[in-house]
């Protein structure tokens, strides 16, 4: 067999390429996909007619998107179902699996995800699907979802609604999108931005809300009340508060030695504000989310901002040759929340030395700072107690034991305790409780307060 010329390959693969376009035609001509007749029939002109209107929102908004369209499903169409799309969908926008004339994307089945909405709990939520609905004069529309898929380095999810005209549409896709903003399922929550443990639900993490008792948060007397009385209330308090002329959003820093206690007094504060939507920030997240996380309090209020170690973007602005744009971000935020917003910013820091004398200073960012200091000897000992809680503590004065850790924080003392039950657990095989006595402790506390130990100690603040 002759070899081919390159030209004459070229030539021969355009004539089969044309060859089976034209084959194509023939077959499909005529024969509009069973996906698209769906569509048409329901809304009553043909699909070139068909206007699209069309919402983004960030992929983790997939779950209340979701959740908002089947609240107005049951408002608008009760008992409409979901249909989907069969064929080669990747990459492609669902209008575009709508428009092709080749009847390659036919009526399928549902694409489900399972999506977070706490914790422990989650749905199904429709990843591509559509519904043949009504909109809110009554006309016929059908809505559509998709996502989150990847669009420049994001995940986004897309609300889609096609309706005889561009003012149909979008009374509906607005329509929607009161659903979405009024049955949100992140109301009361406490979320975390970052990578997500549970569910692998993107860049949100759902928390459970802590339940501590006063007398699990040791602070110097006045302290804690202090605290509660700035941050937590009642939303009659916040109506009377608001009547009588005065703002809502609050301002808290607590700072200190790291493990003094300053983020397990934030847990009992989560607990105490139990109707509230928390959003902690930490890390990295504090760089890439503050925006995003301020902007999603302003819409769930009453709401608490908890930035943890804000030493790290708010380092007073004199020590950064760039002038700490993150700082700047921060500043703004804070400020950007009215004064009627019942916003409440939860900052921690354990130098605030190095803090920008706005942040730290400046009234309407800041309320109220409060040290959480190293514990004193009462504290040590209150301390030595919660924590040996679990054990039969066999302590009448601690006296010895409280002298001989002076200097130390809260989670040194928290350790001390573990290891002194580690001890015991080796010396009473077999026991349901085991026993601590001063003995105990004290060898514990040797071990932690031994030179080779430098280290640890000085990781646990002793």
């Amino acid at each position: 067999m002759t070899d081919l010329h390159t030209s004459d390959a070229r030539s021969l693969a355009a004539a089969l390429q044309g060859l089976l376009e034209e084959a194509r035609k023939l077959v499909s001509d005529g024969a509009e996909s069973t996906l698209v007749r769906k569509v048409t029939g329901h809304i009553g002109i043909p699909m070139a007619q068909v206007p699209t209107v069309t919402a983004k929102f960030s992929g983790w908004e997939h779950v209340n998107v979701h959740h908002g369209i089947e609240t107005y499903l049951k408002e608008h169409s009760a008992g409409a179902e979901w249909f989907g799309i069969a064929g080669n969908r990747s990459h492609m926008a669902l209008v575009d699996m709508l428009g092709t004339a080749d009847g390659s994307h036919q009526l399928g089945a549902v694409d489900y995800t399972t999506v977070a909405t706490g914790p422990d709990t989650a749905v199904e939520a429709v990843q591509l699907g559509l519904v043949a609905s009504r909109s809110p004069g009554g006309e016929p529309v059908v809505v559509a979802v998709q996502g989150p898929v990847e669009e420049r380095g994001d995940n986004r999810c897309s609300l889609q609604v096609l309706a005889a005209s561009r003012e149909i549409a979008t009374a509906t896709r607005e329509e929607v999108e009161r659903h979405i903003a009024r049955h949100n399922l992140f109301q009361g929550k406490v979320m975390a931005f970052g990578i997500s443990e549970h569910r692998n639900n993107q860049l949100l993490t759902f928390l459970p809300r802590p339940s501590l008792r006063p007398e699990d948060v040791v602070l110097p007397e006045g302290v804690l009340e202090a605290i509660e009385r700035h941050v937590v209330r009642t939303a009659s308090q916040s109506e009377r508060l608001r009547a009588h002329g005065q703002h809502l959003k609050r301002g808290l820093l607590l700072y200190g030695p790291p493990g003094t206690g300053k983020t397990h007094t934030i847990r009992y504060l989560l607990g105490r504000l139990e109707s509230s939507t928390v959003i902690v920030l930490s890390g990295v997240a504090m760089f890439r989310f503050l925006k995003v996380a301020t902007a999603l309090a302003r819409k769930l209020e009453p709401a608490v901002v908890v930035v943890e170690d804000v030493d790290l973007i708010a380092e007073d602005r004199r020590h950064t040759s760039s002038g700490n744009p993150a700082l700047f971000e921060l500043l703004n935020e804070m400020d950007g929340i009215g004064s009627e917003a019942d916003v409440t910013f939860v900052l921690t820091t354990n130098r605030v030395e190095a803090m920008e004398e706005a942040l730290a200073q400046r009234p309407g960012r800041i309320d109220l700072a409060m040290n959480v200091p190293k514990p004193d000897a009462d504290g040590r000992e209150r301390l030595l107690r919660l924590y040996a809680a679990g054990t039969d503590l066999d302590l009448p004065d601690a006296s010895a034991v409280v002298a001989a850790s002076e200097g130390v924080t809260a989670s040194f003392v928290k350790e001390l305790v573990r290891r002194a039950t580690l001890i015991a657990l080796d010396e009473q095989p077999g026991v349901a409780r085991v026993r601590l006595d001063e003995a105990t402790i004290t060898t514990a506390l040797g071990e932690l307060l031994d030179e080779k130990q430098s280290l640890t100690r000085s990781i646990l603040g002793g």
